[in-house]
């Protein structure tokens, strides 16, 4: 028995929907991630596979696009899925008959948003957020800033849980329940679930988790510290709790690691973040960002790239992007250039702030700049905003 009324006949990432795009078809569906059953209208989608012709499509007033069919069994093949005002995003196929949730694109500066999704076999899984004095999920969907959008009803998906605005010093940390066997801490549901995570910053997808297959019923999979960096933890455990009690249990849990990953091939990296560089003083920000994630894809650890990322973010208006990855890049930075990188960071996250008239936030992170390795233009900004 469900846990709680179904809302509709036809729910998000359903594959047997009556009259929808089916497993087989050729085709995918958009819709919100925010508004149940709500199709997006004229996606651009891409779909791009090695050695093939790339193929595109655009959805149509019921959020659908044909494709390929065989294309999208492709288990090789890349989507991309674009709207104006929704941020990007990209899935590995095979995605024949599958349906996606596209979050809209945010204003605030510190808000995030993490989009659970699953395959076609019908779990009864949940979101969960714990913050200090928080525990956003289906029973208290929403907490200080923060709200359950999006909450499943049917068991196939997805939930939603936006962030509005991240509170300074307080830890963050997301996990996944699986309700239907919250009395049975082995069993493997959840790792068969097909789940994956989806966390947005600004209009960008900056993570994408895979549930581990491993057995239990408990996925913790993020953790954001007290400066809003991100800590990979992507660990499935046994919990007994009651839902309620998921909160408490997930905030005690340590482990992750601030970075995102070791890095794979660096000088190839390095290559691709010296593209970057010369992208970005011809004016060129798209190619300039394009290398730069190139050189992220092939050295996760990379935090050059991460800091020039995050200036390349700035010169193009994405304020909740540059302030995600110079945090990102303050965090990697180690090295005889650490202190370097670490308050380059700092200062261009103090001008974001600045200009957002969070005064008290930008003289907090010119003051770690100055304290990473003085400089006079910190010192200037300093002055400047302690007018204020």
């Amino acid at each position: 028995m469900l846990r709680r009324a179904a809302a509709s006949a036809c729910v998000l990432f359903a594959l047997a929907c009556a009259g929808t795009v089916r497993a087989g078809d050729g085709g995918i569906t958009v819709l919100s991630a925010t508004v149940a059953d709500q199709p997006i209208e004229g996606a651009a989608i891409g779909l791009r596979r090695d050695g093939q012709p790339a193929l595109a499509a655009t959805t149509d007033a019921q959020g659908r696009a044909a494709l390929d069919a065989a294309a999208l069994r492709d288990p090789a093949a890349r989507l991309s899925i674009r709207r104006a005002g929704y941020a990007e995003l990209l899935a590995q196929c095979p995605c024949d008959g599958s349906r996606y949730a596209l979050s809209a694109a945010m204003q605030s500066l510190d808000g995030l948003r993490v989009v659970l999704s699953w395959g076609d076999a019908p779990v009864d899984l949940d979101s969960h957020l714990s913050f200090p004095g928080n525990h956003v999920y289906f029973e208290r969907k929403n907490g200080a800033d923060a709200s359950l959008d999006l909450d499943d009803t049917e068991r196939h998906g997805p939930e939603t849980i936006t962030v509005q605005r991240k509170h300074p010093g307080e830890v963050y940390t997301y996990a996944v329940h699986d309700f239907g066997h919250r009395q049975d801490p082995a069993a493997d549901a959840l790792a068969r679930s097909q789940a994956r995570v989806y966390v947005y910053v600004g209009q960008t997808l900056v993570r994408t988790y895979t549930v581990p297959s491993q057995p239990g019923n408990l996925w913790t999979v993020l953790r954001i510290d007290g400066e809003g960096r991100f800590e990979d933890i992507n660990r499935v455990g046994a919990s007994r709790a009651a839902a309620d009690g998921i909160g408490a249990q997930i905030a005690q849990i340590s482990g992750g690691d601030t970075g995102p990953g070791d890095a794979h091939d660096g000088s190839d990296a390095a290559l691709a973040n010296q593209r970057g560089e010369a992208a970005y003083r011809a004016g060129d920000l798209a190619a300039a960002i394009a290398a730069y994630q190139q050189a992220i894809e092939l050295d996760p650890g990379h935090a050059l790239a991460y800091s020039n990322l995050g200036l390349a973010y700035v010169k193009q208006g994405r304020a909740a992007e540059a302030i995600w990855a110079s945090r990102t890049a303050i965090a990697l930075a180690k090295g005889g250039n650490a202190a370097t990188i670490r308050a380059n960071a700092y200062y261009n996250i103090g001008k974001l702030y600045e200009e957002d008239g969070q005064y008290e936030r930008a003289m907090s992170n010119y003051l770690a700049a100055k304290r990473e390795k003085p400089d006079k233009s910190y010192d200037q900004a300093l002055e400047r905003v302690s007018a204020y």
